[in-house]
């Protein structure tokens, strides 16, 4: 658990995120993230979510830029300090913006009213979060600001970037311990102070409008791309052994627990539209007890035109049934590579590198 104060944070890890340093990698962004909000969030804090008491209500607007922003910093300052490797914080990035081109839930639901999310839904299951969406001020949130610190660094030629702004947004008052709210106008002002440009407008398109299209502008200005592998990507790897699950979110639609049972299907999948509904568990595979290894070798022997339908045996409650997914595409995980020419380092490249000049990165032990 995680959670952040004006002068603290309080944190807790599994026991052994620090003695198994790469098996435990892909968890500690929690770190960073706590510990940015004491400028993101608690010093700026959104104007309605400031309140002279505990009487006065809240307002949660503007989390796209509480959390969203502590999101793009929690990552970018576990990268520069070491507290994660580059490749997993790339495989973190991939695995939010993939999951945003699979969501149909954007649509109809723009991101700030995600922010509203907390109120009603308080963090409890919904039946197809796909199609509802969640709390995504935060990834989502964290990907614009990722589009907003490519727009400074091509537009000013490299001379400016995300940092230059935190300066501005975050620098003020040294040594004071209150509060100082914003409104999204001072975010307009301070970008516009670094390099002009139609930011209220991209703002607006970003979050305020459902519809979008899956925010990949920042991963593609920063000189890479999204593409898919039948093999997750570092962080998703890691946290599917650590969770002893098995994600297909991106591909059948669905994420299975250690025995099989659904915890999760996308709507309009092809397990949704074969009736695999969370809860339900899959019992066997082509006529094999289950196991994440067969049901990857399964997916992958369908690929294809001459690929037969895979035969599920199921259970959902005390009922038995089986169901035949006709699936072509194979496995899908979503990854960053590389896409600039030459060595140079791109610009996400950059964001990702440590300050301090000479500065290593924690090596792996």
């Amino acid at each position: 658990m995680g959670l952040e104060h004006h002068r603290s944070s309080e944190n807790q890890l599994e026991p052994e995120a620090f003695t198994q340093w790469d098996k435990q990698e892909w968890d500690r962004n929690l770190l960073p993230h706590e510990y940015a909000h004491s400028w993101s969030g608690k010093f700026r804090r959104p104007a309605r979510l400031w309140t002279p008491d505990y009487r006065q209500p809240m307002q949660g607007d503007l989390l796209w830029t509480y959390e969203g922003q502590d999101q793009f910093w929690g990552a970018v300052l576990a990268a520069r300090s070491g507290m994660q490797g580059k490749d997993t914080v790339l495989g973190m990035l991939a695995a939010w913006a993939g999951g945003f081109t699979q969501q149909p839930g954007r649509d109809w639901r723009s991101v700030e009213d995600t922010g509203f999310d907390p109120v009603f839904a308080s963090r409890k299951p919904k039946p197809y979060s796909s199609l509802a969406r969640n709390e995504d001020y935060y990834t989502e949130g964290a990907l614009v600001w990722l589009e907003i610190d490519q727009i400074l660094r091509e537009g000013t030629g490299g001379k400016k970037s995300i940092d230059d702004f935190a300066k501005a947004f975050f620098g003020m008052n040294p040594g004071d311990y209150g509060q100082i709210p914003f409104e999204v106008d001072e975010i307009v002002t301070k970008l516009n102070a670094l390099y002009p440009y139609d930011w209220a407008k991209l703002i607006d398109t970003r979050i305020n409008q459902p519809g979008q299209p899956a925010p990949l502008n920042g991963i593609e200005k920063g000189g890479y791309k999204l593409v898919w592998k039948e093999e997750p990507n570092p962080y998703m790897k890691a946290a599917m052994d650590f969770g002893k699950g098995l994600s297909l979110a991106n591909s059948v639609g669905i994420s299975l627990d250690k025995e099989g049972k659904v915890t999760g299907t996308r709507w309009d999948s092809p397990a949704f539209n074969a009736g695999i509904v969370t809860g339900t568990q899959i019992m066997a595979i082509n006529g094999t007890a289950y196991s994440a290894d067969d049901m990857k070798k399964a997916i992958t022997a369908a690929k294809g035109e001459k690929g037969a339908p895979l035969e599920l045996l199921v259970k959902r409650g005390s009922r038995f049934e089986t169901i035949k997914l006709d699936y072509k595409d194979g496995l899908r995980y979503p990854w960053l590579e590389r896409v600039a020419p030459g060595k140079a380092p791109t610009g996400l490249d950059l964001l990702l590198t440590p300050k301090r000049p000479g500065a290593a990165v924690a090596k792996k032990k």
